[in-house]
């Protein structure tokens, strides 16, 4: 026994404090993040600051892996490798679910869920725990609702898009089914288009206007293809972290916990930074160049007339049973 002990001790004095570190890091907790917004984009560093507080908190004991610009996955590929557990956790939209869960997309019927203070209490709501409910029939746990924006942004190359009739026969960005709707209603011509791409059709002449937040285009640099935009509280969109179930169960409390408590934070910054960003990026804009219409109260109330009927008739008939209710909840907030 004695010349065991002997042995051993040569082996234990061996062992260097960066392989102690990397043994430490290898039985930490990983949760891998896949998401599609530029490192630049203004809910990416939300994210990323979501990661750096799981490490503060956790010391070190939970990783947050974040993979912006769709590094680890497309937008298409997030929810079924969620759900599958190749990786731990994504971001959608809630206007990217489309007809998997049609109900996400009531909050982007023009001009209904738009205002600042409805969206700073989303998250707490029963509007919320309501969709996080149908999420959690899809295979994925809803952890988070990140608010993106409540100013969108119509970019155009040729003319101005401030009147309605503007829009016709113009090849636009299209988002969903639903909301394509509001665009055909005013005569453009909306192609599904995913975020990564709309910069490089409009550049092409696939598409002769965009349709994003004011702060993407910033960070998609919008600006060296298009020459117009008009700022429009359109819709809301937010953005909601989602984990694989099975994982999350499996978590240690403390982990979990610390998880919790991160994107807690995360839902509180996401709102101070989207108002923040959105006010600095129409100002950077037109310093960029672009001229910039940002819509009169006048305005708004016209393009509601025209847009919101078609699309609010629409989501009612893609969400017939669970639709009603949610825009209650959502009026309520």
């Amino acid at each position: 026994m004695h010349r065991r002990h002997l042995l051993a001790l040569p082996l234990a004095a061996g062992i260097s404090a960066p392989a102690i570190r990397t043994a430490a890091a290898q039985s930490a907790t990983v949760m891998r993040l896949s998401h599609q917004y530029p490192p630049s984009h203004h809910i990416a560093g939300v994210l990323a600051n979501f990661a750096a507080e799981v490490k503060a908190r956790s010391n070190g004991a939970v990783d947050v892996q974040v993979f912006p610009a769709e590094q680890l996955a497309r937008v298409a590929e997030n929810f079924p490798g969620v759900a599958r557990g190749a990786f731990e956790a994504a971001v959608a939209t809630n206007f990217t679910w489309g007809n998997t869960i049609p109900e996400m997309s009531a909050q982007t019927v023009p001009f209904f869920f738009t205002g600042l203070e409805q969206n700073r209490r989303f998250p707490k709501s029963e509007a919320r725990r309501f969709l996080d409910g149908i999420t959690a029939r899809r295979a994925v746990r809803s952890v988070a609702w990140l608010f993106t924006t409540n100013s969108a942004i119509f970019t155009s190359g040729r003319k101005a898009l401030v009147n309605p009739e503007d829009f016709r026969g113009v090849k636009i960005r299209g988002i969903n089914t639903l909301i394509d709707q509001s665009l055909t209603a005013v005569g453009a011509a909306p192609a599904a288009t995913p975020a990564p791409e709309v910069v490089g059709a409009l550049q092409s002449g696939i598409l002769d206007a965009g349709l994003t937040d004011v702060s993407a285009a910033v960070s998609r640099r919008f600006y060296e293809v298009q020459k117009y935009g008009t700022v429009s509280p359109f819709f809301s969109v937010s953005t909601q972290v989602y984990v694989n179930p099975r994982w999350w169960d499996g978590l240690r409390p403390d982990a979990r916990s610390v998880i919790e408590a991160a994107l807690e934070k995360a839902e509180v910054e996401a709102v101070d930074v989207t108002v923040r960003t959105a006010e600095a990026a129409v100002g950077e804009l037109r310093e960029k160049g672009m001229t910039i219409t940002v819509q009169t109260p006048e305005q708004v109330a016209q393009w509601r007339d025209v847009m919101q009927k078609p699309v609010m008739d629409a989501f009612l008939r893609q969400a017939p049973e669970n639709g009603p209710r949610l825009l209650e909840l959502l009026r309520a907030v």
